[in-house]
């Protein structure tokens, strides 16, 4: 028998009993979720348990689901504060004797109770309402939201774990999408299948959303990521009839081209501001023909997902907080979450993002660099962020036809270097290149390594407009990017041997 540390616990492994060291970043990520929880909204707490005249010391209850080795759950017990009692369930009778070896052997007597049973049907029928409940399965979350949304407690909060990122990203399995999660995502497209990541996130939290509505409970997501091959997502649970009336409006539908990569974002419903409140209406159709204007393609439907924000901003800050203050023998993984959090911070608080390489590869152009690309947007008056969930991918609000004439106006301005050096005699001039050089000085917004089956040649035939744009001059939004990516952060990990999601424990 081995001894596996990790934060304050330790666990005596077992043979049979599934555990992933890869996901000490998840457990210590979970870990300061919880104390970010309990510190921004723990007074509203303590304040309805001095109304019922109950003491507000340890008092936090904490249900893991499904917990295999117990590592999750003794975490929970030795690492966070006002902690009462955790909960640790598992199928399986070997996992809950060895968890049950595991509390002892951390000496936290009735502070750990185990539980053998099936998760759902023990989230459905206890009588026990828990602060704090953790769905981290093999696989999909999706058959456990349900009862797990019955045994969180009133502004609770839910994390949720899936694994299934080829479902929920990947393009292999469109009708198991469906049938888990209720929607789709972009499929195998060109620029589609970067943002599907982004699409998996919006997708659980759709699930999660429209499951809780059912119960006249909403749900705000704190913090929402696509880490390595699985998503996590950490959302506030609170009854509310009237928050109920905002699901319509905050689901979507989304028309993607399956060429260039343009969207459009259908709503499900409308909120419309009145004099002392809002009312709700049906939803417009967005106007969306059978072709893609710029490049003539298709259009393919992704969702329902959900359409609002997918992070609460002052909550990351907090999270970011806490791990500021944490012991770095403890949290191996601190670096990491401070660089993921920090990019989730100053993410745009709209939806999806696309990858600069591959619009440049469109038009066959050299590829836009990040600082150029921000200087470009920033000089014409639209914001940009990285994004948390794929490097060299841009978020930005800018519509899709200024972001497409920004990398015409890329191949304009190489097209021109070139015809300069050209005629400066830095070229070998051959008969090739000066046949190209000839064309380019006709038209310099053409690529002779286009052909009129390709997209890049479609956009360049149909992109009317002609915008003037500054490559070169420094702006707030060029000088953000600049800061953020100057930093020393630890934002993607490097994969490790045996790196991704191990088999199924034996049964």
């Amino acid at each position: 028998m081995s001894i596996v540390k990790e934060g304050k616990a330790e666990i005596v492994g077992g043979e049979k009993v599934f555990y992933n060291h890869i996901q000490q970043f998840n457990r210590d990520l979970s870990v300061m979720v919880i104390q970010s929880w309990y510190k921004k909204y723990g007074h509203t707490l303590n304040k309805k348990r001095d109304a019922t005249g109950e003491q507000p010391s340890n008092f936090i209850n904490i249900l893991e689901a499904l917990s295999a080795t117990g590592l999750r759950s003794i975490r929970y017990a030795k690492e966070i504060e006002h902690v009462n009692k955790v909960v640790a369930n598992d199928l399986l009778a070997e996992a809950v004797k060895l968890i049950d070896e595991n509390v002892e052997h951390n000496q936290l007597g009735d502070k750990v109770k185990s539980n053998c049973g099936d998760a759902i049907k023990y989230m459905s029928s206890t009588n026990q309402k828990f602060h704090v409940v953790d769905l981290d399965p093999y696989g999909t979350a999706a058959p456990f939201i349900d009862s797990a949304l019955q045994c969180v407690k009133d502004e609770g909060i839910l994390l949720v774990t899936c694994t299934d990122a080829g479902v929920l990203a990947g393009s292999g399995y469109p009708e198991k999408c469906y049938a888990l999660y209720g929607g789709h995502n972009f499929g195998n497209t060109l620029i589609g299948s970067e943002s599907n990541h982004e699409v998996g996130i919006r997708l659980i939290l759709q699930s999660i959303a429209s499951t809780a509505a059912k119960y006249k409970k909403t749900i705000e997501p704190l913090l929402s990521l696509s880490i390595d091959y699985y998503f996590r997502v950490f959302v506030k649970v609170k009854t509310s009839a009237f928050d109920v009336k905002e699901l319509a409006s905050n689901t979507m539908l989304t028309y993607h081209c399956t060429g260039c990569g343009d969207k459009h974002n259908q709503h499900m419903g409308r909120r419309v501001k009145t004099e002392k409140s809002y009312k709700y209406q049906t939803p417009k159709l967005v106007n969306v023909g059978s072709r893609c204007p710029y490049c003539e393609s298709t259009y393919n439907l992704a969702g329902p997902m959900y359409g609002g924000r997918i992070h609460n901003r002052e909550f990351v800050k907090q999270v970011l907080s806490v791990n500021a203050s944490c012991d770095k023998d403890v949290y191996h993984t601190s670096e990491r979450i401070k660089g993921m959090l920090t990019l989730a911070l100053h993410e745009l608080e709209l939806p999806f993002y696309f990858n600069l390489n591959q619009l440049s590869s469109f038009f066959k152009s050299p590829p836009i660099s990040i600082n150029e690309f921000s200087k470009a947007l920033g000089n014409l008056g639209y914001k940009l962020s990285l994004t948390h969930a794929k490097k060299n991918c841009i978020k930005t609000d800018a519509p899709w036809n200024v972001i497409l004439d920004i990398n015409k106006q890329w191949l304009i301005k190489k097209n021109n270097e070139l015809i300069a050096d050209y005629d400066a005699g830095n070229l070998t001039k051959t008969d090739k290149l000066t046949a190209k050089i000839d064309v380019l000085r006709q038209d310099p917004s053409t690529n002779l390594n286009l052909n009129p089956n390709m997209i890049g040649y479609k956009i360049l035939k149909n992109l009317n407009s002609d915008t003037t744009v500054d490559f070169d001059t420094d702006n707030e939004e060029s000088d953000k990017m600049k800061h953020l990516r100057k930093l020393k952060m630890v934002r993607y990990q490097e994969n490790p041997k045996n790196w991704g999601p191990k088999a199924r424990p034996p049964t």
